[in-house]
């Protein structure tokens, strides 16, 4: 059996050791596909025997689905793994003893992803621990084709391990925020699909799905899509915050919560608004609001 992880990166040489470092001793081969770092990412890599290959970035769900074009036939299993990510030694032991045993109709694993942020591990707020499918048979799963919040999909059965995968960024909260500014780009991208359906939707979205993903899917583009602008984000904030207990999490919980709860979710919704307002000021279509005033080449 041949287990190969894939790790997307840009500048990660703070992240991709520790990365790696868990990875030993449970893969047999890494694949960096790299975005043209200039950093020490690249040494990094080819110094822990990484395969290490570069494309220019056009989103998440490309770069990754163009890697999984690049491995090599003989590959039978592979895991998702992002660089600031690390395997839990439970998660760790688990691939290692259970994954090769799957029967064939298997064609994917879930397991549990926890985040911590400004150093405390978040606990409350209903987020997490959330069930993700990280491995999945090669040649039976890809990503998502979005814009953001792309998730693997698999056709067939999956199984669940108990481990973990720790999401642990160690970047400055300045740092946090310009990539969620650029994030709520692309999420709004993703809503402004739904409403006027300029590009195919791909969606693991399905209210009779098992899976934690399907639901909350289904739950975003059904019903809180459908939810006014900006009162949307206030109320899954209080929802969160107040109703899922997040003010447990502490000062640092209180931060996460505030800005990825509330500060996020209504700049997408501030964006949206803005493409749209473009597009009744300058008589333009949604593609082209979408480049003019987001940035974003769809």
């Amino acid at each position: 059996m041949k287990l190969v992880a894939i790790i997307l990166t840009l500048n990660e040489s703070r992240h991709l050791p520790r990365c790696l470092d868990s990875l030993r001793g449970v893969v047999d081969e890494v694949m960096v596909a790299d975005c043209f770092s200039t950093d020490e990412t690249l040494a990094m890599a080819e110094a822990q025997g990484a395969r290490v290959i570069q494309k220019s970035w056009v989103n998440y769900a490309n770069q990754f689905n163009w890697a999984l074009t690049q491995l090599e036939p003989d590959t039978d299993w592979v895991l998702r793994i992002d660089a600031d990510e690390y395997l839990t030694p439970e998660l760790a032991a688990e691939i290692r003893e259970h994954l090769p045993s799957l029967g064939d109709d298997i064609d994917g694993v879930v397991c549990g992803r926890r985040m911590t942020f400004q150093g405390r591990m978040i606990q409350y707020g209903g987020v997490f621990p959330i069930r993700v499918l990280r491995l999945f048979r090669y040649g039976r799963g890809e990503c998502e084709n979005r814009w953001m919040d792309e998730h693997i999909k698999v056709a067939g059965p999956t199984v669940d391990f108990k481990g973990e995968l720790i999401d642990d960024n160690l970047n400055s909260l300045t740092w946090w925020t310009d990539k969620h500014n650029r994030y709520a780009c692309r999420e709004a991208v993703d809503l402004l699909n739904l409403e006027y359906g300029f590009m195919p939707h791909d969606s693991v979205a399905s209210l009779g799905s098992r899976s934690q993903a399907g639901m909350k899917r289904w739950l975003k583009e059904s019903v809180y899509a459908r939810l006014p602008g900006g009162a949307r984000a206030l109320a899954y904030f209080v929802y969160r915050y107040v109703l899922r207990l997040g003010f447990l999490d502490g000062r640092a919980g209180a931060s996460f919560h505030v800005l990825q709860g509330f500060w996020y979710r209504y700049l997408v919704d501030a964006k949206v608004a803005e493409v749209k307002r473009y597009m009744g000021d300058h008589g333009v279509d949604v593609r082209t609001a979408i480049v003019e005033v987001l940035g974003v080449k769809v």
